[in-house]
């Protein structure tokens, strides 16, 4: 049996996604800027996208959705933008964000230092999430932007982004969200919370990968990233990617739709999957499991390098990760177990595990079995003897380290 526990990562395009999207590679396949039948042929498809959207996170008509290559690029788009739109062209100079977001956040901000902007790195709390009073407590006349994740793609901790948009709008700051580990798997309403900006990636909820989007609320000014042609209204140039947004629209729409039965059902599995697992001795998990994305379990196993273990599933045909796929390859220390203060020795030992709606109950058992057995090994320990303990009191463990 092969079992993929890796869906933060990325995951399999719904057949269904798969089916919408044939057409426009090789029968609707014309440019949908031209204005013959080949062209705008596409055009109904490309609307029923953005309706479909719009509809996954509840935008108003005068919200914008503009189709991008991925998230990190909408992502770059904001921060890149918000340099130039508020700091070289304003008075402004601060940009707020966070010590565990994504890579192209961070990065992004690394370079933005360097033009001379100034960025505060918020710490997060022993639950690995940034509390609503510290994004308060460091926004000033001066900020811009504040930009902080909606769930962690390590932990699967979700922050508290309705109370954080509240002091925005207080502060009269811009405030965006990295939504990547959100939309598609938990109820995303911006409606429901005061945002400026959110990067989805279709990739991450069973569409295709390249192709991702930016909501920007009020179709409010964000000088463009990509300059060239007038496509998606002048915000974002090149020609569109007809089958991938087609694709995009059509898993928001699969995802979203009865997403709280959804999410009973991964949330269930991922439940059974993380009390099995901390019956062996010594392991923890990351974060209060009720405040976490439904599919997502960050595990750490005392005495158990994360490189072994994920050698060890890899062999069993189970595929896993120590937390960020854009930097899984590096082997360091988890960055988000030492950000809420875990030792060094402990922060080698995560290992992620996340489901999707289509991960089974075959599957969620087999990986017990091999997972168990892999900790028994790697533990010097042989499991044709030695009998798995529960933890003391016989009761899960959730704790932040």
């Amino acid at each position: 049996m092969q079992v993929y526990m890796d869906n933060n990562a990325t995951t399999m395009v719904d057949p269904q996604v798969v089916e919408a999207m044939l057409p426009y590679f090789s029968e609707k396949y014309g440019n949908p800027n031209s204005i013959h039948k080949f062209g705008t042929g596409s055009h109904p498809a490309i609307a029923k996208a953005i309706d479909q959207m719009y509809a996954g996170i509840n935008a108003a008509d005068n919200d914008d959705i503009i189709f991008t290559s991925c998230a990190t690029e909408s992502n770059n788009w904001v921060l890149q933008s918000t340099w130039v739109d508020q700091i070289l062209n304003g008075d402004k100079n601060h940009i707020v964000t966070t010590e565990v977001e994504h890579p192209s956040v961070l990065s992004t901000c690394k370079f933005l230092e360097d033009q001379g902007v100034k960025v505060t790195y918020l710490p997060v709390n022993d639950q690995g999430i940034v509390e609503a009073h510290t994004v308060k407590s460091f926004i000033t006349d001066k900020t811009a932007l504040v930009s902080v994740m909606w769930a962690s793609n390590e932990t699967g901790m979700i922050f508290p982004i309705k109370e954080i948009g509240e002091i925005c709008k207080e502060k009269g700051v811009l405030f965006h969200s990295d939504a990547v580990q959100a939309v598609g798997k938990i109820p995303v309403d911006v409606q429901d919370v005061h945002i400026d900006f959110i990067s989805m990636s279709a990739h991450k909820f069973h569409g295709p990968k390249g192709v991702g989007a930016l909501y920007i609320k009020d179709s409010q000014k964000l000088s463009p990233l990509m300059h060239g042609g007038e496509q998606m209204n002048g915000r974002r140039s090149g020609t569109l990617n007809v089958p991938f947004i087609v694709g995009m629209g059509e898993a928001m729409e699969l995802a979203t739709k009865n997403i709280e039965s959804k999410m009973a059902s991964m949330r269930a599995k991922r439940d059974r999957l993380e009390d099995a697992l901390l019956e062996l001795s010594d392991t923890f998990t990351i974060g209060e499991r009720d405040n976490r994305t439904p599919n997502t379990l960050l595990i750490s196993i005392r005495g158990v390098e994360g490189e072994g273990m994920l050698w060890d599933l890899n062999n069993g045909l189970i595929g896993a990760s120590t937390g960020s796929a854009c930097a899984s390859e590096d082997l360091e220390a988890n960055s988000v177990m030492l950000a809420i203060g875990a030792d060094h020795e402990l922060a080698h030992t995560g290992i992620r595990l996340s489901l999707s709606r289509f991960t089974t109950d075959e599957e969620v058992g087999y990986v017990i079995d091999h997972f168990k057995a892999a900790v028994l090994r790697l533990r010097g320990i042989s499991s044709s003897y030695a009998k798995v303990q529960p933890t003391p009191g016989g009761e899960a463990t959730e704790c932040a380290i």
